[in-house]
């Protein structure tokens, strides 16, 4: 309005004083007149250009629907749990878990449980595990006659193999990128063999005998990992493992058969054994995704045991043999999904699968030979729950079904890792 003040005061003198303002006004004031008023109006102009913009662009954003994002669940370092960590937002993770100020206990769990890299600097694991082994053999001693009726003995053999295996497991965590662990196992088995009927004999007569071994030490295994990647929008963790185990148990070779006395076609080993008795080293990959809400996880390793020289391999009492032995590889694989269900409490479902191949043996003097079933696969369902008694307390219950006659019927860990 300032600006405008002398175009009024030239108005006004004009109107009231025409002749004076024609005499009065040069033609240089007249263009400066003109000149300002032509400013404003650009002025103007550009200010409503700018206003029309402004108010399309309001409209455009107003229009859209709001949507949010997925955040991945990032598993920070134990020691680094100030620093922002977002969690999913889908359905059953709930507000907590969106917190940005630490990672949830419960998704450090599924991470650490998916990809075998433990957070902390140091921690060590008490585990127990239970597998249970029934198997039936039918075994036909005679011949078909007239091609449908046997004549001969007919047994029926079973095996009810009970494991028992408490683990004890150390690991050190250095810069959150390497892992060093050890794991010393104590095994107790007990082992009920049963066979119904004898040579010559009834078959409604069942005759049993039960092994059992004390707890002893069994193979004791080293493993190291190191994270080679790490999670972002476009890629998952990654952890590369490498295990050695060592033949420190009670290895299966050179142990006699006994025949029972109550059926001479019934033979039970003196003793059973806690471990394989050969060096075996397994590489393997571990990556884990999240695809919020959940989070997927994949494992592949490949295990090579090392051949093996053994001063008696032979089963039969009486009769030491030397020779070696060489276990078949085995390649196993994993794959499966979790869920947070709130800052504590983890949920996870996976199936795994072992493939192993021919064993073979080499007795002194003689040539390799394949052992017949010795080649295996097996198969599991497997359902696992984590939860965090505090910080520092975690309780891991694991069942493993199997799915295939290969695999134990079942199997129940209870694991408690506890974090220094």
């Amino acid at each position: 309005m300032n600006k405008l003040r002398p175009l009024h005061v030239a108005v006004c003198v004009a109107t009231f004083f025409p002749s004076a303002w024609l005499h009065a006004a040069t033609e240089a004031e007249v263009q400066a007149l003109q000149q300002e008023l032509e400013e404003l109006r650009r002025s103007y102009e550009a200010q409503q250009k700018a206003l029309m913009v402004l108010e399309q662009r309001l409209r455009q954003v107003e229009s859209q629907p709001q949507v949010q994002q997925p955040q991945p669940l990032v598993r920070q370092p134990r020691n680094d749990r100030q620093q922002t960590a977002a969690a999913g937002s889908g359905a059953g993770y709930g507000e907590s878990l969106r917190d940005e100020s630490s990672a949830p206990r419960s998704v450090e769990n599924i991470y650490e449980e998916a990809s075998g890299f433990f957070g902390g600097t140091f921690s060590l694991e008490t585990g127990l595990t239970y597998s249970h082994y029934d198997t039936r053999q039918l075994v036909l001693n005679g011949f078909l006659a007239l091609d449908s009726i046997f004549l001969g003995n007919i047994n029926v053999d079973q095996i009810n193999a009970d494991t028992f295996t408490l683990d004890l497991t150390a690991r050190y965590n250095m810069d959150d990128r390497w892992q060093f662990d050890i794991n010393v196992p104590i095994v107790y088995r007990e082992s009920t063999y049963e066979s119904a009927g004898a040579s010559g004999g009834s078959t409604s007569e069942v005759s049993s005998e039960k092994v059992t071994r004390d707890p002893e030490l069994g193979d004791i295994n080293f493993g190291v990992a190191y994270r080679f990647m790490r999670e972002d929008v476009n890629r998952p963790d990654g952890v590369f493992t490498l295990r050695v185990k060592a033949p420190t148990g009670k290895d299966p070779y050179g142990i006699k058969l006994i025949q029972s006395p109550e059926n001479d076609n019934l033979s039970v080993p003196e003793e059973l054994p806690t471990g394989n008795g050969v060096w075996s080293v397994t590489p393997g990959i571990s990556l884990v995704k999240t695809v919020d809400p959940a989070v997927i996880f994949g494992n592949l390793s490949y295990t090579y045991n090392f051949e093996e020289s053994f001063s008696d391999i032979s089963p039969q009492q009486g009769t030491k043999l030397g020779g070696k032995v060489k276990l078949g590889n085995w390649f196993q694989y994993g794959l499966g999904v979790a869920f947070a269900l709130n800052e504590r409490m983890s949920l996870s479902m996976s199936y795994s699968q072992l493939i192993a191949q021919k064993s073979r043996i080499k007795p002194d003097g003689q040539d390799w030979n394949s052992i017949s079933s010795s080649d295996a696969n097996a198969g599991y369902f497997n359902i696992g729950m984590t939860y965090a008694v505090s910080d520092n307390l975690t309780i891991v219950p694991n069942l493993s079904i199997g799915l295939t006659p290969d695999a134990p019927d079942f199997s129940f860990s209870l694991r408690f890792p506890y974090y220094f």
